[in-house]
């Protein structure tokens, strides 16, 4: 009879239960919205307007929603949301990060009001409570199929990336680890929500291999969580630098006489970084971070060690402890503030040329004596700058006798020519030699 009991009780109990987490998923499935985007590209000599797909989840009652940078980014112009109601309302950027390929975008609210829409918000869930093999879904506009579902496990819940370049040479993925799941992930999924089977948001989907099956990552929830509070107080995320690229120990224990789970090696230092200024070399071994102690043996350990440096307050002094051969060192570094190898890019269509300008990492990595100029991104045939024999990868560094230190200044330059047709010297380096060109109306 208690045998019996037993089971009617927990009969009972299922249906209920099932009940709820139905509840749940139909609330997330209303939140999953479809983005339209149409963005201004700068290639070739000349501006361009490109149109995307991609996915979101709303996470607030005031419009918010989360989805991926290269999904909605400064470069766009026009933002359309697609509800669950298959109504469509504008929205506009609210700040994006590409470190984490994270961006917040809001609802035109004024709009939805006065159309009468209405639309509900996800619940995030805890990313760090996930297990390999548990049940997950993907929903999102594949291939522009709206709000689709699909379902699978979590492969591996911290999944490294040697590469962090991502979309349009923008960093990603220097900060964080990533969800693997076999859930298919296609075109069109970037930005929508990776959930659980009770509807709550435990990652969102940014990238799969292309030619293979099953294999998805997502960003986890504690990451996405933690930068859509910043994206909304600032519309940035501001982290620290100190110049360090790092390594894994792994194997090389021996070499460097540590035991293991000791330490971090310091591949290399960037140029004119804070590291570099206070006296740090590549094969250094960083065994503290301001008395705490350091384990990178592994990959996946490497991005929260960078994670711990990027999050300190911008010019922090920090104390890092090192062993350089068989001494152990200390140095004080003070914390700079990290920006992209990616600056503002323009096109002055006049001339057929399209720029970048040269960031202060830029200049670093490619041995730059400063960061001023700007960087060819491409030349229209036919036009003055491509007559000229000016080519994509020089650096502009002067236009009439004037140094571009931005571009604004530039932009001037260019306004004047414009105005008054005249023929432009200019000054661009190439293979760290100064050529003169001739920009002919």
């Amino acid at each position: 009879m208690r045998l019996l009991l037993a089971g009617l009780f927990f009969a009972t109990l299922l249906p209920a239960a099932s009940a709820a987490m139905s509840r749940g998923f139909n609330r997330l499935l209303n939140a999953v919205v479809r983005i339209d985007v149409r963005e201004v590209t700068f290639d070739e000599g000349t501006k361009r307007l490109e149109a995307g797909v991609g996915s979101g989840v709303i996470i607030s009652d005031d419009g918010l929603i989360l989805t991926n940078a290269h999904v909605a980014d400064p470069h766009a112009v026009e933002i359309s949301v697609t509800l669950a109601s298959l109504e469509r309302v504008s929205a506009r950027l609210v700040g994006w990060d590409h470190w984490t390929d994270l961006a917040l975008i809001r609802l035109d609210l004024a709009d939805v009001k006065k159309r009468g829409l209405s639309f509900t918000h996800a619940e995030f869930g805890d990313s760090d409570a996930l297990y390999p093999g548990q049940t997950v879904y993907a929903v999102g506009t594949p291939h522009g199929l709206t709000r689709t579902v699909t379902r699978g496990i979590i492969s591996n819940k911290s999944r490294y990336f040697e590469d962090s370049r991502g979309v349009r040479g923008y960093e990603t993925g220097a900060f964080n680890t990533w969800l693997q799941t076999d859930a298919a992930i296609n075109p069109g999924n970037s930005g929508g929500p990776l959930v659980t089977e009770d509807g709550l948001v435990i990652g969102i989907n940014s990238r799969t291999y292309i030619g293979a099956e099953n294999l998805g990552f997502a960003i986890p929830s504690r990451v996405a969580r933690r930068v859509a509070a910043e994206l909304v107080k600032q519309g940035r995320v501001t982290r620290s630098y100190i110049g360090l690229v790092p390594g894994f120990l792994r194997d090389l224990e021996t070499f460097y006489s540590l035991a293991s789970n000791t330490g971090m090696l310091i591949n290399s230092v960037d140029p004119g970084s804070p590291a570099a200024r206070a006296g740090l070399r590549a094969s250094d071994i960083l065994l503290a971070l301001n008395g705490v102690k350091v384990d990178g043996r592994f990959p996946e350990q490497l991005p929260p060690i960078q994670n711990t440096i990027a999050n300190l307050p911008v010019g922090s002094r920090v104390k890092l402890s090192v062993k350089r051969g068989a001494q152990l060192l200390d140095f004080t570094v003070v914390t700079e503030k990290l920006e992209s190898r990616v600056g503002e890019e323009w096109a002055f269509e006049s001339w057929g040329l399209t720029v970048r300008k040269v960031s202060r990492t830029y200049a670093r990595e490619n041995q730059l004596p400063d960061d001023t100029g700007v960087i060819v991104l491409g030349v229209q045939p036919g036009y003055p700058a491509a007559e000229s024999g000016i080519a994509r990868g020089d650096i502009i560094t002067k236009a009439a006798n004037t140094a571009i230190t931005d571009l604004a200044e530039l932009r001037k330059i260019y306004d004047a020519y414009t105005a008054h047709p005249e023929p432009l010297l200019i000054e661009a380096q190439r293979n760290r030699r100064i050529s003169l060109y001739i920009f002919k109306p």
